[in-house]
């Protein structure tokens, strides 16, 4: 296709044309208007000026008769662009007046005519439009009184001949507008085609470009540009989730292999292979939870879980999880508390307990005091674990807070990956997947994980907003609402 094709194709040129159009049939009505406003005032003029006239020469015929008539329309014959004047006696012939010949059956007639005519004694032939008054006289005698519609028909052509121009004027400054906005709009159209077929062919950083002057383009440029670093990150986490799973999970599976293999070429009684199947399963269920928080991530990720949302007392949660999980913690020398007040959420429950779970049990593994670890014996303080829910102006916050070691501020952001594991849990059990769930998990309720010092240990905290409407329902102010410490 041509580039004058695809100019007048585009949308902005076809709006142009329909606009000149509507455009231009307004100035047309709007001269027409004014063409026809004027004709008419110029023929209200004639007809008050003919009417003046013809009361003053009817007053003169009867005061000083025929010969006094003729005499004064003689006169006024005479002036510089005098009227049309004639007298006619009862057969029609006439007696005084400036008109040479008038349209046949025009004297015959009575009131106002429009009608041609010529004037005594002029040179050309050429006959010229008139609007005369005819009244008839004492004794059969006619009287025509007119004006020339020349000036009127001048005038009129002047304005015919000022609307061909000011339309013509319009459609070239239109369709030359038209060119110009369709051109400027193709190139921003023809950039962002060429931005998107490199995207197509696998450049995902490409961005659309954005102009400054703010306008729809602009504002469609910034949206797609935001889906396209959304789209960018997902296939970035899609790569990392493959490439992380072909190395972190590839020694797992080698070790379920060589543990099997080491059963069938080593083991000969019973006892033997039944501790071997146990090994196995057990090495199995630690990939089959590992894959487990990979399906959980992705389904946060990709929002599908938004269809699950419910409203709920994230209280509740936390009470959940404190009881579900104290036998572990005292298992493993661990105190675990919760504290919470009424805190109304819209979220989905599965998940959000899952993510806090996960905060509970990260808690449990690295939270422990580095004295502990070294034999030492530490204060009950120190080993305790506090789960709190409360609200803090618009959102809601669920935390986990433990005296361990907790996680420098450098790491802090390099945490939440997948299959991240600093250097101090590389020798405890785990995949790395624990902080990256509850990240995906407050990402997709539109909040956010947010991990700090305790002084020492960890604060993880997960951000909610709260759900709408509910602060006049959460409770009396903060002194007065019974709080639950176990």
């Amino acid at each position: 296709m041509t580039a004058f094709g695809k100019l007048v194709r585009t949308t902005a040129f076809r709006l142009t044309l329909v606009y000149l159009f509507l455009f231009a049939m307004f100035a047309a009505s709007l001269l027409a208007y004014f063409a026809w406003n004027t004709r008419r005032l110029i023929t209200e003029e004639i007809t008050q000026t003919v009417n003046v006239e013809t009361a003053e020469i009817n007053d003169i015929y009867i005061g000083r008769g025929l010969y006094g008539l003729a005499r004064a329309i003689e006169y006024r014959s005479l002036r510089p662009n005098a009227n049309l004047y004639l007298v006619t006696n009862p057969s029609g012939q006439a007696i005084a007046g400036n008109v040479g010949s008038l349209a046949p059956g025009v004297m015959a007639t009575r009131g106002w005519i429009e009608t041609a005519y010529r004037r005594m004694e002029e040179a050309d032939s050429r006959d010229h439009r008139a609007l005369v008054y005819v009244s008839e006289l004492p004794n059969g005698f006619r009287l025509l009184i007119g004006r020339d519609l020349d000036e009127r028909r001048r005038l009129v052509g002047i304005v015919a001949k000022a609307a061909q121009w000011s339309i013509l004027i319009v459609v070239v400054l239109g369709l030359g507008g038209g060119v110009f906005v369709a051109r400027r709009v193709l190139r921003r159209i023809d950039a962002m085609t060429g931005t998107a077929q490199r995207i197509m062919t696998g450049d995902l950083s490409e961005r659309l470009p954005v102009g400054r002057s703010g306008d729809e383009l602009d504002r469609l440029a910034e949206n797609l540009n935001a889906m396209l670093e959304r789209i960018e990150a997902l296939m970035a986490g899609l790569k990392e989730v493959s490439d992380n799973i072909a190395h972190d999970l590839k020694t797992p599976l080698t070790r379920l292999r060589n543990r099997a293999e080491e059963a069938l070429a080593k083991s000969g009684s019973e006892g033997e292979y039944r501790a071997a199947l146990e090994r196995t399963i057990e090495e199995s269920d630690g990939l089959i939870r590992t894959f487990n928080a990979l399906l959980m991530i992705a389904r946060a990720e990709s929002g599908q879980a938004r269809g699950n949302m419910d409203d709920f007392d994230a209280a509740d949660v936390a009470n959940g999880i404190h009881e579900l999980y104290e036998p572990l913690a005292e298992d493993d020398g661990m105190t675990l508390k919760v504290k919470t007040e009424s805190t109304p959420v819209h979220a989905n429950r599965e998940l959000i307990s899952q993510a806090l779970a996960n905060l509970v049990e990260n808690a449990i593994k690295y939270g422990k005091p580095v004295a502990q670890t070294a034999g030492t014996v530490v204060s009950m303080d120190s080993r305790q674990i506090l789960i709190e829910s409360r609200r803090e102006g618009d959102s809601v916050l669920l935390s986990v807070t433990d005296r361990g070691p907790g996680i420098p501020e450098g790491d802090r952001k390099h945490a939440v990956e997948r299959f991240v594991r600093l250097e101090a849990s590389r020798t405890l059990p785990g995949s790395g997947l624990g902080l990256s769930l509850a990240s995906a998990v407050a990402t997709l309720h539109a909040g956010e994980l947010k991990l700090g010092d305790a002084h020492p240990g960890l604060v993880a905290t997960l951000v909610l907003p709260a759900r709408a409407g509910a602060s006049d329902r959460v409770a009396p102010p903060a002194q007065d609402v019974p709080q639950k410490v176990a």
